[in-house]
């Protein structure tokens, strides 16, 4: 039935029975396509239904005459000029999408800021969701509030003060869907059209494309060995306001320099002398293996003009969209405004699967054991890098993050690199991904925490075959 009223109606949208066309009566139909009489009974009824299709009593059955029905002939040649795959209307522009990176298998991927997934303590995430919908399944399951579970907002302010310095409550922390979506809710209450965002550069693209989406006009200001180049940024504002700068002080992206601490203050005392914000981005806070992390900037900010972010999907796995904003309350509940009517809620559930995961101390033991694991990784990867291509690349150890920063010659030997490896089988990426321009650089950044032992001596063989073919 259906497939015979599929076919009629796609009849009269292609123009093929046209409007006031009388349609073969029921016994005709069925004896032309060998079914039963009453399926195609059935199948016009749900014509008639629709529209498509009006009846006249002692007459017949006639296609409608619809008021949008296009005129005499113009239906297929418009079915030509808009593809069932194109909408028919002009849309806005969008940014070129984030796409997960898809290699072909036995590939390695050196790329983004990948956690290993194969560690996580998977087995205790699902009891601790089992357990909590089975104790709160009918509140946890129904709306919650768009700031977040209150249980995983005081577990997360509990754990800001005891390891990042931050003397917050609550009231000051909303959870999100990851640290992306966090940063757009932050540009969509900051932003108005035309303001100016100074950036990291080079930095990181997502945040840019949220505040661009927002209104905002970037402005690039460069990243030196000692990280944002705060004396460029006092000339920059002397030409022009900015509405605020975006910073990862702790591992810049990409780059991996820490912040100095001179440059920290100097930045806090600017900002609040111009009066815009810092938005300070702590996407992998725990993975320092110097000394002691680095404070957070939001630690230390008397004029409260720091917008505070971070996340537990490079914790735990890219999958578990956790991450949050901590800010003055004013703001915090602008940020739950924006978020109601954008998502409504996070996930009530995992969010107290998480809460108690947090109050027991489960995933700061995880934590505790994935820094060892990486800090192992980043210390074999860049003891094969000095053997196996001693004169060919420059770095330094960084003090933290999942990621190498590394340099070649030049731009070009780094280009050349990047496809040789891509033919010997490894995917990293160039310096040019992370500029407004794509700008040829001799950097590049070679992840290594999702790997173990095996897979990075693999690469590490690997890139020293594409080094040797340039």
């Amino acid at each position: 039935m259906q497939q015979i009223a599929r076919s009629l109606r796609a009849e009269i949208q292609l123009g093929r029975l046209r409007p006031g066309d009388r349609v073969p009566g029921s016994r005709l139909l069925s004896g032309m396509l060998g079914v039963h009489r009453q399926t195609v009974v059935s199948a016009i009824d749900e014509l008639i239904g629709e529209g498509w299709l009006v009846t006249r009593r002692r007459v017949g059955t006639f296609v409608a005459r619809l008021p949008e029905q296009p005129g005499k002939g113009a239906s297929h040649q418009n079915t030509r000029r808009f593809p069932a795959s194109r909408f028919m209307l002009s849309v806005a522009p969008a940014p070129v999408p984030e796409l997960p990176r898809i290699v072909p298998s036995g590939t390695i991927l050196m790329s983004g800021t990948r956690p290993d997934v194969r560690q996580l303590p998977a087995d205790l995430i699902g009891r601790a969701y089992r357990r909590t919908i089975r104790m709160f399944g009918p509140a946890l399951l129904s709306y919650g509030h768009p700031a977040g579970l209150p249980r995983l907002r005081e577990a997360l302010a509990a754990m800001l003060s005891a390891t990042r310095g931050l003397a917050v409550d609550s009231r000051s922390v909303l959870v999100t869907r990851g640290s992306q979506m966090a940063i757009a809710l932050t540009a969509r209450a900051l932003i108005r059209a035309g303001d100016a965002v100074a950036v990291e550069h080079p930095g990181y693209r997502p945040a840019w494309e949220a505040f661009r989406i927002a209104g905002a006009d970037i402005v690039p200001i460069r990243v030196d060995g000692l990280g944002l180049d705060v004396e460029e940024l006092e000339r920059v504002i002397a030409r022009r306001s900015i509405r605020a700068v975006y910073v990862t002080p702790h591992h810049q992206y990409p780059t991996t320099v820490t912040l100095t601490m001179s440059r920290r203050l100097a930045l806090l005392r600017l900002a609040a002398q111009k009066h815009f914000a810092i938005i300070e981005d702590d996407y992998d806070h725990e993975f320092h293996y110097g000394s002691h992390p680095v404070l957070p900037m939001a630690s230390v900010d008397r004029a409260k003009i720091v917008v505070y972010i971070g996340t537990l999907s490079k914790v735990l796995a890219p999958g578990i969209r956790l991450g949050f904003v901590v800010a003055p309350n004013d703001l915090i509940e602008k940020l739950v405004s924006y978020r109601s009517f954008i998502d409504l809620q996070g996930d009530p559930a995992l969010e107290c699967a998480l809460a108690e995961l947090f109050e027991e101390g489960l995933i700061q033991r995880h934590v505790r054991k994935m820094r060892s694991i990486y800090h192992s990784r980043m210390k074999l990867l860049a003891t094969g890098l000095r053997s196996q291509l001693p004169n060919f690349l420059e770095f330094r150890e960084p003090a933290g993050g999942t990621a190498i920063w590394v340099r070649t010659r030049d731009a070009s030997t780094t280009t050349g690199w990047v496809k040789e490896a891509k033919r010997a089988g490894v995917v990293f990426d160039a310096g040019t991904v992370f500029t407004l321009n794509a700008t040829a650089t001799s950097g590049a950044r070679l992840g290594f925490a999702c790997l173990d032992e095996h897979e990075l001596h693999a690469a590490l063989e690997r890139l020293a075959t594409a080094a040797r073919r340039i």
